[in-house]
């Protein structure tokens, strides 16, 4: 017996290391948006995942879309996607994304039960979602050194702030903010916009600013169109907002009245070989310090009560970052909480009659390269 020994021991240390060299081999694959909100996840979840589990991060830049999915997954071979949720609501009715159980990509922490933890809705067929973001408008501080912006209808008010808008190329947010601005409570917006009289209304209002719109298409626009003096407001992402002010130091002020709150998600791809490590790097990436950690680099707000408590000061700027986020108490006064499930039903009907709008007249400034 004692012969034995030495044999299977040497077989049981090489299954180790060959197990060892199998888990430092593997790879997963995320795609996400790019820019800063990438490197704040390089940093706050794809390292250490890795110096966790030992499975290597390979990530992939898209620019978000349906067609994109079906074109790029399965040939790219992608694993995990980070969405926006009405178009991973949208992608899962169509079979291009995988089924999942809360429970079997996220874990519970100790101070609360998890569906307490987790914000409403979090949870969709083929969804979890991770952070808050918002949409926002941002103003030139150089050009109004009097009275200043404060609220959305001073977005449509030429008179009194005079000069160009910039504005997403695209009928989501800018229709709220129009029936916002005519003094539509922000809990009757999606219902009014679901009718021809509220479409007409949105529309109307945006008559009032048409020809001084340069649209933008790139999340890095709005600030550079600000810095360039271009125009003097311009809609954009509240987390690249904060990093054109805090890093690059644009001279720009946030609005956050009548900011749009959406939840950006995670999903997995149904084309995916990898499904079991995909559910592995949901739970990881969704864990309250993780959370906390991405939240530290970016001000997106994290989808967890237990992860708000962590958060504490950018890491460059030492400023407290729980005051930059979209649901922070000072900043979602008068907040509207986008509607994914109306957005991924509406989308068609929505791009129709902005498509029509658009081409009634002239078209505005267009942002060129």
């Amino acid at each position: 017996m004692k012969k034995m020994r030495l044999p299977r021991l040497i077989t049981f240390f090489l299954a180790s290391l060959l197990t060892a060299a199998s888990a430092a081999e593997e790879i997963i694959t995320v795609v996400s948006w790019g820019g800063v909100y990438e490197q704040a996840q390089r940093r706050a979840i794809f390292a250490p995942f890795t110096k966790a589990t030992g499975i290597s991060v390979k990530s992939i830049t898209y620019t978000g879309g349906i067609d994109t999915i079906k074109d790029r997954a399965e040939a790219e071979k992608w694993d995990v996607i980070d969405m926006i949720e009405d178009q991973a609501i949208s992608a899962c009715d169509i079979g291009l994304l995988e089924p999942i159980s809360a429970n079997h990509v996220t874990s519970a922490d100790k101070s609360m039960p998890l569906d307490d933890d987790f914000m409403p809705n979090a949870f969709r067929e083929c969804s979890v979602a991770q952070n808050i973001y918002s949409t926002v408008y941002a103003y030139d501080d150089r050009v109004f050194l009097g009275e200043k912006p404060e609220t959305i209808a001073d977005f449509f008010d030429l008179e009194k702030f005079p000069g160009k808008r910039a504005l997403l190329k695209d009928p989501d947010v800018i229709l709220e903010w129009a029936l916002i601005a005519i003094g539509v409570p922000v809990g009757q917006v999606y219902d009014l916009l679901s009718t021809d009289r509220g479409l007409r209304l949105a529309f109307s209002k945006l008559d009032s600013i048409r020809d001084s719109i340069v649209w933008w298409s790139d999340v890095g626009d709005p600030g550079e169109l600000l810095d360039s003096g271009t125009v003097v407001m311009s809609s954009g992402y509240n987390g690249r907002f904060f990093s054109a002010m805090q890093e690059e130091k644009m001279p720009i002020t946030i609005v956050w009245d009548g900011q749009v709150i959406n939840y950006d998600v995670w999903s997995i791809a149904n084309s995916s070989a990898k499904k079991d490590i995909a559910k592995k790097f949901l739970q990881f990436a969704t864990m309250p310090a993780q959370m906390a950690s991405m939240a530290e680099f970016i001000p997106y707000g994290p989808t967890r009560k237990s992860a708000l408590s962590r958060i504490g000061l950018h890491e460059k700027s030492g400023v407290p970052m729980r005051d930059h986020l979209p649901n922070s108490t000072k900043n979602v006064d008068r907040a509207l909480f986008g509607d994914s499930l109306w957005y991924a039903r509406t989308k068609s009907l929505r791009n129709q009659r902005f498509e029509n709008w658009l081409n009634e007249t002239q078209k505005p400034e267009t942002k060129t390269e």
